[in-house]
């Protein structure tokens, strides 16, 4: 029966908590290692592997398809996200550890884990998407395993995630320049569910490539909708961060990395809740937004039968189409634009110059904010 670390409270409930792909790879080299040296060939590595991670917690976990050849050994650890909803939930990963002529520990990535293009990752381009955390842990792991059996020789580990390329193409491993599979992550071996840091530090890292490349300005969108929509605008089709529901950490992020400029496109579902500075955008943080169409209507001069038809509406698009109807939408979105302005210049301060893109599914684009469509204008010559 799992203790009391094995669990974490998320809005109440009490969710199971994981191991990262780090803890794996580094447990499936430990053990790897362990039936490579061992020259009766039954380590007690090859029934179960104890692994104690960063955070301290010590791992028993099982290796899977043991394989013992020579001068060389392999075996799998099965990744466990516990209650998070990681796709990377029950593959194997796997190490091969092999002796090798070059002293010390080498370890590489092979079919499956990513490789780096782009430098300002945990990892510099050309090398294997394995962060500084795990490669510690790896190492370790082995060396402990040599000095038990007095094994004074190199050794070479090889991290294979089989299912690796397949599952990178839904993650955000293509935006940061990180090609042909997964990254093995992790910094503290604990993956906690649902953990609003994991995404921040997404939006992080892909900043983070940006920065390292010279740039000072950054196109955010929430997600795919925005995507696709710059995707038709020629010098905005760049890769642009998707921050999800976290603009206003997407915001202080670029900020704090002496981004100068950040324009932000979303959809106007997404967007109209910033008129409230409501910078996390999920709906369980509220959702004002036909409170927000019936208000500015109001204030353009809209009678009590349309803001009562505002409020039943069940979608931003369709109050924009009522809006329309009435030749109000103009002047109401006008008034939301400044808003908007308004809440992203209170934000970012003098520090970024920030400015907003709204469109909406049916009609495309729709307007900007003032700053939005300054750098909107210059964008392509903006560095």
């Amino acid at each position: 029966m799992a203790d009391e670390q094995d669990y974490t409270l998320v809005n109440g409930k009490r969710l199971r908590c994981g191991y990262t792909t780090g803890v794996c790879a580094a447990a499936a080299a430990r053990a790897a290692a362990a039936l490579l040296l061992d020259s009766s060939g039954e380590p007690e590595e090859k029934r179960s592997v104890e692994i104690r991670v960063p955070s301290g917690r010590l791992f028993c976990l099982r290796p899977e398809d043991v394989v013992l050849e020579g001068a060389a050994a392999s075996c799998g650890i099965r990744k466990d996200a516990g209650d998070d909803p990681d796709i990377t939930n029950g593959i194997l990963i796997y190490a091969r550890v092999e002796k090798n002529t070059v002293p010390g520990i080498t370890i590489e990535g092979g079919r499956g884990v990513g490789r780096v293009t782009k430098a300002g990752l945990d990892a510099p381009p050309g090398a294997a998407a394995i962060n500084k955390t795990p490669l510690r842990m790896i190492r370790e792991n082995v060396e402990s395993i040599a000095k038990r059996y007095r094994y004074t020789g190199g050794l070479k580990v090889t991290i294979t995630i089989p299912e690796g390329e397949k599952l990178a193409r839904r993650t955000f491993n293509p935006n940061l320049g990180i090609v042909g599979g997964l990254s093995i992550l992790g910094t503290s071996g604990i993956v906690e569910p649902m953990s609003d840091d994991a995404y921040t530090g997404t939006i992080r890292s892909e900043l983070r490539v940006l920065r390292a490349g010279g740039a000072r300005k950054a196109l955010i969108t929430p997600g795919n909708y925005g995507k696709d929509f710059l995707a038709r605008y020629g010098e905005l089709n760049s890769s642009p961060v998707k921050c999800g529901n976290y603009i206003g950490d997407a915001l202080d992020l670029a900020a704090d990395m002496d981004f100068k400029y950040l324009l932000l496109a979303g959809h106007i579902g997404k967007l109209i809740k910033l008129v409230t500075g409501n910078f996390n955008t999920h709906s369980k943080y509220g959702d004002p937004r036909m409170e927000i169409f019936t208000a500015y209507a109001g204030l353009a001069g809209a009678g009590s039968n349309i803001l009562e038809r505002l409020m039943e509406c069940a979608a931003t698009e369709s109050a924009v189409d009522l809006l329309t109807e009435e030749t109000l939408w103009e002047d109401v979105q006008n008034r939301m634009l400044r808003a908007i302005q308004k809440q992203l210049d209170r934000r970012c301060g003098e520090q970024l110059s920030a400015g907003a893109v709204l469109f909406s599914s049916q009609r495309g684009f729709l307007g900007c904010t003032v700053r939005g469509q300054d750098l909107l204008s210059r964008w392509a010559d903006l560095q």
